[in-house]
Parts: C-alpha cells; structure tokens; sequence
C-alpha cells in the first residue's frame, strides 16, 4: 500500500513538488489548493503522465482539506511568491495568517502526520506551525538548509569543473542572508576546499549561496524558484518515507542544542520515520558559533514580530 503525501499549495512550488514525489512511485499524491480548478487540473495533468514515465501514483487535486485525511506527510508551501526587490521577511504578515489557517487544517484532517515547511519566511513559519498544531518538535521540520547546501554544491562544482556528486558541504543558520555555508568542513573528493580555492573565491561563493533565491527572483521577475525547491522537498520526503535515516540540513525546533533555545534554525538532522530522530551537534569553531548565533537572532526578529503566545 502506497504511503499518502498531501501538497498545499499547487503553485510551481507545491506542483514541482507533486510531480517528484509521483514520480517516486512509493506516494499518492493529493495537491490542494483555493482556487477552484487550478489543483484539479495539475492534478489530472500529472496522472495522465504515469503512462508514459511509468509511475502508478494516484495524484488528485483538491479545494478541500478532506482529501489529505491522514496523510502521513503534509508539505505546506503555500503563500505568496517573492517579488524582485522584495526580502523574505517581506512577506511575514502575510503569509503568516495563510499559514496559520492551512496549519489547522492539517491538523484536523490529519492528527499524526508530519509537517514539512516551505513557505517564507521558513524558520518563521516553521514556528507558527509548530505553535499552531502543538505536534511535538520531531514532525515540524522547514525545508532550508538542503536547498541552500544544494545551490552551495552547484557553485563550487561550476568553479572547479567537478561533478556536483564530488562535493560535500552544510549551510546551515536561517532561510536568508544570514545563512551560514561551513566552508570549513566543505570537501571536493574529499579534499578541503581551502586547498583547492583561494579564500576570496570561497568568499565570493559564500555570498552568491546567500543570495541564492534572490537571484533567480531577479532573472524570473514574475516568480520565484520552484524545481530546487521542489527538488529539496522530495529529498526530504524520501528521507522520511522510506526510513533513510538520512543526515540532512533542515531547519528544525532547537532546546538546547547549539546553544540556542525555543527556536527553528537549520542544522543538521537524521530524518527517518518519526521525522527529526536525532539532531547531529557539530563542533563549531567560536567564528562559526557566532555566525549561527546572529542567523538564530535574525530568526527571532521575525518570530517576535508574530507575538507567538
């Protein structure tokens, strides 16, 4: 038997990630979305190409939450796009009310599942879901660090011609400009990348990491990015399916660990079954602890803005 994964959202976003998932073939899919017809459509658009790329997953779209009834995974990634020139903390206010009304409904429909968050501000929103559903910490998990760790990969592999396979690396710290990229610990093959690039290149590369997103906002002008994103999302939901046990970057709901307390920050976890098993501490140099302290604090801002009681 299938496992059932619910997408809201059926934006480019929420559809990539529809598209991925179904492709796995290990998940029916349901996309849900409020505008009449637009998630019924990507829907029936996605089942009529299982003939042809050979998945069996049933994939239904949906403007009603009853759909999604015990989905054991729900990613929430809707909300509104960014705008050239506009941050992701632009869009708190906003996205904050659609977040918190999307949250009660999954919790409604379905009581034991496991929230995967996309939309922005992530840490933010991570936060309000978690507030919201009262889930313990383990099934609230933000989809972060594996999108900003995969675009880190793809401009180190582009600077040194290697394939993107050879290159290890964490971002970890918050979904925006204060992410902190551990350079130190990034290996091509296994070599340090101290070894292989001069600092100011490492430096140059850090920054265009940081802004990532921001950069294809700019080049798109109507959107933002969806097939990395959506990428990242389908990492996370393999994970999580199938019982990887997968060490990943995400952002998660810290006590205590890094030093950091009631608060979503990316780092390091194992993803399995439960969702977050096990939040991996790294030994960070006082340089590296500082920059996930003022990544945490940027974090905060947001989540007192939203007054959270």
């Amino acid at each position: 038997m299938r496992s059932k994964v619910s997408v809201i959202g059926a934006g480019n976003v929420g559809a990539t990630c529809a598209q991925l998932i179904a492709l796995k073939g290990y998940a029916d899919v349901v996309l849900v979305d409020i505008v009449e017809g637009l998630p019924q459509g990507k829907a029936l658009d996605l089942l009529e190409a299982g003939p042809i790329l050979g998945y069996d997953s049933y994939v239904v779209g949906s403007t009603d939450y009853e759909e999604t009834a015990n989905s054991e995974i729900v990613v929430i990634a809707s909300g509104v796009a960014r705008k050239p020139g506009m941050s992701r903390d632009d869009l708190l206010l906003t996205n904050m009310q659609i977040v918190e009304g999307v949250t009660r409904k999954v919790v409604e429909y379905s009581p034991q599942c496991i929230i995967i968050m996309v939309t922005n501000p992530l840490d933010a929103m991570a936060q309000l879901a978690l507030h919201v559903s009262k889930f313990p910490r383990h099934r609230v998990v933000g989809m972060a660090g594996v999108l900003d760790t995969a675009r880190f990969r793809t401009f180190l592999a582009q600077e040194l011609k290697v394939s993107v396979s050879d290159v290890s690396a964490y971002v970890l710290g918050g979904h925006g400009d204060t992410m902190v990229p551990l350079t130190r610990l990034t290996t091509v093959g296994g070599i340090p990348i101290s070894e292989l690039l001069p600092p100011e290149t490492i430096e140059r590369i850090v920054d265009r990491t940081r802004k990532g997103g921001g950069e294809i906002v700019a080049l798109l002008k109507t959107g933002s990015a969806y097939y990395a994103p959506g990428a990242a999302v389908t990492q996370m939901v393999d994970a999580i399916i199938l019982d990887r046990k997968e060490i990943l970057p995400c952002a998660a709901y810290l006590e205590g660990e890094y030093g950091i307390n009631g608060l979503f920050v990316g780092v390091p976890v194992k993803l399995g079954k439960r969702g977050i098993e096990e939040i991996i501490q790294l030994q960070l140099t006082p340089e590296e602890k500082a920059a996930l302290e003022k990544s945490a604090a940027a974090v905060q801002e947001l989540v007192d803005v939203m007054k959270l009681s």
